[in-house]
């Protein structure tokens, strides 16, 4: 497991995650009584606040400096819990169900992306990628913007000098995180990509990797190194030769194409939990036992969200809702049939600091007693319950 994995899977996944809300953002139907006299501008200037809020949170320099550091990766609903809060950064608020959707198309998008990844190395342009089109989300607001080319810059130096071993170390540890993870989304269903039991489809076609030949051809040496003899055969594909290597500077062509921005031609996103993953958590009971390695991973995910500055509406009318699903009862069947164990609490603490997030956590989740000790018990770190935070 590589201890430099966690930045790379944040930034990714917040990518995605402002793909599909600028894209949602755009479609959303604003209520007559809350559109101004000239509803178009409202809403442009609406979508531009709540996504200039959640970068400006993304990548918040204290976040930063805390997601930066060697370790190793969060827990799923600990990351999850992350990124809940992440999306409630500004004055859009998201139903817990869309939440849901939102999450799924998040993981699903970047699990595609590293499986697909011809090397080890393309990791990093498929995050360049995302880097880049969150640059042209905040292109006319220069505060924010220097904020991204910092952790642009930090991204550079760090990865780009790290070895095929080390990146390729980075991949399996993203992949291992995936690995459980089978939503069907409509897009990759439509492009033949994802088969109906929510699995990737690998392709046998189209341009080998930077610095390899097309297979297909054996060659054998004396042991003086003269050439002999070269022996065809069928490769099982229709490869082509490689492309150009794509730019690891912070401006330049990415050559890649994944990464981009998948939701920019306006069609429907659905997403739905493949047959063995539905049935699994219909059956599968939540171990609600306290862990008594939960005190590490909240004092990290209190010390990591301890950072965020975020904003809190003065009332409810100050906030508008973005259902991520076609329509609100679509949203309300979802939310209905939504798996027990994806359910979480929500607590309304003050994070701001540490030790006393740490208390209030431990004493909601039951998994500490008066004197501060872990109760005993004999399940996993994977099995973690988090209850998810309501603002800080």
């Amino acid at each position: 497991m590589s201890s430099r994995t966690l930045p790379l899977l944040f930034i990714n996944l917040g990518g995605e995650m402002l793909y599909i809300l600028d894209q949602r953002l755009r479609a959303q139907n604003i209520p007559a009584d809350k559109a101004k006299k000239v509803a178009d501008a409202w809403l442009e200037e609406d979508r531009r606040q709540v996504m200039n809020d959640i970068i400006t949170t993304m990548f918040n320099k204290k976040f930063l400096e805390e997601l930066f550091k060697p370790q190793e990766l969060y827990s799923k609903k600990a990351l999850r819990t992350v990124f809940d809060r992440l999306a409630h950064a500004s004055i859009m608020r998201l139903n817990q169900a869309s939440m849901d959707k939102l999450y799924d198309l998040m993981t699903m998008a970047f699990k595609y992306q590293v499986l697909l990844c011809p090397r080890p190395k393309d990791i990093l342009l498929v995050s360049f990628n995302h880097m880049d089109a969150i640059k042209d989300f905040v292109r006319d607001t220069p505060s924010i913007l220097s904020q991204v080319d910092e952790t642009f810059r930090q991204l550079i130096e760090i990865y780009t000098p790290l070895s095929a071993g080390e990146l390729q170390l980075i991949r399996q540890t993203l992949l291992i995180f995936f690995q459980d993870m089978h939503i069907r989304v409509s897009i990759f269903l439509k492009d033949k990509v994802q088969n109906s039991n929510g699995r990737f489809v690998l392709p046998t076609s189209g341009p080998v990797p930077c610095g390899t030949q097309v297979p297909g051809q054996m060659r054998q040496f004396s042991c003086s190194g003269e050439e002999l003899k070269r022996l065809q055969f069928s490769n099982g594909g229709n490869y082509t030769s490689a492309l150009r290597e794509g730019s690891f500077e912070m401006f330049g062509e990415r050559v890649i194409k994944l990464g981009t921005n998948m939701y920019s031609v306006s069609r429907p996103v659905e997403t739905h939990m493949s047959g063995t993953s539905k049935n699994s958590a219909q059956h599968t009971k939540v171990n609600t036992a306290p862990n008594p390695l939960a005190k590490e991973e909240l004092n990290l995910l209190a010390k990591l969200m301890g950072g965020l500055e975020m904003q809190t509406p003065t009332s409810t009318d100050s906030g508008f809702r973005v259902n991520l699903f076609a329509t609100d009862e679509e949203e309300e069947e979802a939310l209905i049939s939504r798996p027990d164990e994806l359910s979480y609490e929500v607590i309304n603490i003050q994070a701001t600091k540490d030790k006393q997030a740490n208390a209030e956590l431990a004493k909601i989740m039951g998994e500490f007693g008066e004197s501060g000790d872990p109760a005993p018990t004999s399940s996993s770190k994977g099995d973690d319950l988090l209850a998810m935070m309501d603002g800080l």
